[in-house]
Formats: C-alpha cells, sequence, structure tokens
C-alpha cells in the first residue's frame, strides 16, 4: 500500500487513559521528572520492552514532557529512549546492562504479518480491529501451512496435518501474548485483536520504500525478513543498531 495509514488518534487503537493535563512546560530537572506519580510505573513499561503509544494516554504525555531528561537518564544503563514518528516511545538497549531477550522466530513473523494487516486499508476502515482467524489466514496464505508449524514450533521433527491447525492456534495465541506485552497489540477477546502503531517497527525494513505492504509481503513470502534491516530496498543487510527484536530483558 503506499498511502500512510491514518494517524494513531485517528486509529482509535490502544489502552484508553484519562489524558494528562497539558501544561505549558516540560520537566526542568530529572528529580522532578522522577517524582512525577507516572514515573514509576512508566519506567517499569519501559525497561520490561513495553513500546508506550499515544493511546496510553497518561503515559505517553509523560513520556513526552520528560523525553529530554529522561534521554540521558536511560542512557547511563546503556539505552537509548526512542521516539518514533508514528506515535509511541520505547528503549533500545545500546549496551548489556539491563540485558536483551529477543523475540523467536515466531513472534517476529507473526509481528510481521500484523503489521501487514495494520497497512491494509480494510484494518483502517475497522479502527484497528482484525480478527484472530484473519490473521491465522494470513500467515498460511504467506508461507504455507508446513513452513508456518515449523516456524512456530521448531523443535517438531515431523509435520502432521491432522494436528498442525491446532498447534498453529496454539502457537500463534502464544506469540499474540507475548506481542501484546510489549505493547504491540491489545487482546480485546478470544477472537479479535486491536493494533497499535508500534507494529510498524516490524516494517523497519521497507519504510522507505513506496509500496511498504507489498515489499514487507515478499519477503516474508521468502523467509528473508531480518527485524531492523535498514536500508531503501527489501533485499538489504541488517543494522543491529535499529533492531526490534531486541527489547531490554523481563
Amino acid at each position: 500500500m503506499g498511502a500512510r495509514p491514518r494517524s494513531d488518534r485517528d486509529r482509535g487503537v490502544g489502552r484508553r487513559w484519562e489524558r494528562r493535563a497539558v501544561t505549558d512546560a516540560a520537566f526542568h530537572t530529572l528529580e522532578a521528572a522522577i517524582a512525577d506519580e507516572h514515573f514509576p510505573e512508566v519506567d517499569l513499561m519501559l525497561r520490561r520492552g513495553r513500546h508506550i503509544g499515544r493511546d496510553d494516554g497518561t503515559a505517553y504525555d509523560y513520556l513526552a514532557d520528560a523525553q529530554a531528561i529522561l534521554e540521558g537518564f536511560y542512557r547511563r544503563f546503556g539505552c537509548e529512549l526512542v521516539q518514533q514518528s508514528d506515535g509511541y516511545f520505547y528503549l533500545l538497549p545500546s549496551g548489556e546492562r539491563l540485558g536483551r531477550r529477543q523475540l523467536s522466530a515466531g513472534e517476529m513473523l507473526v509481528g510481521q504479518t500484523l503489521a501487514l494487516l495494520y497497512l491494509d486499508p480494510a484494518t483502517l476502515q475497522h479502527g484497528g480491529l482484525v480478527a484472530r482467524e484473519a490473521l491465522l489466514q494470513r500467515l498460511s496464505g504467506l508461507v504455507g501451512a508446513e513452513v508456518l508449524v515449523r516456524t512456530l514450533s521448531p523443535r517438531k521433527r515431523k509435520f502432521d496435518e491432522r494436528v498442525a491447525a491446532e498447534t498453529v492456534r496454539a502457537q500463534v495465541g502464544e506469540a499474540l501474548r507475548r506481542l501484546a506485552d510489549l505493547g504491540f497489540v491489545d487482546l480485546l477477546d478470544e477472537a479479535r485483536l486491536r493494533l497499535r502503531p508500534a507494529l510498524m517497527r516490524f516494517a523497519e525494513p521497507v519504510r522507505s520504500l513506496a509500496d511498504r505492504s507489498a515489499a514487507l509481503e515478499r519477503l516474508v513470502a521468502r523467509g528473508e525478513v531480518l527485524l531492523g534491516d535498514a536500508g531503501a530496498g527489501d533485499e538489504s543487510s541488517a543494522d543491529d543498531d535499529t533492531a526490534p527484536d531486541e527489547e531490554p530483558a523481563r
């Protein structure tokens, strides 16, 4: 899809928090930022690898106000506080002081497919809501049932069609719970998801292309996507400094 998705506020995605009162000035000292009532919860969320978006309300507003102060604070722990134009913050480890946890191949595949759904105009029309069945169908259509099972369950040595669907459904459910913990999706119920702007991290390899959706779909189908690839084309080499599969260890 060539057109850029509507803004995150227009999508109405994510957790709804009461809005923080708008002030005339941001925090001027680290002491003031840390003393704010929002700091403890926001700090824990970031250290656990969560992406905090506009629809997180006061948590996002607090980070917007305190960003300049907190950037230096987190740099002391070997992390960069990153704000993306898509409307979310996250911590990017640049050292080992907080540790790292990489997403599994299955979690990355599910995340990449959710990014494709996020870019789909039909998702926009439904306010960012998608059915789990639509996700399962898209996954199977992109890589095929056997590859999907082997990616989600790499320890399985044999492909058994009789249990494949059950295995895929269970493993996708586990991946969704992990991605929800990180702020990529909201799990509404057993049948529906709400997609969040942070999913655009999975589209980093093709962000600069006119048709991001088609380019990302080709990469996923060929199994060539490495999260954090940076470059102008869909066959660029990996850039570890922007890898969204690396989050602070939980």
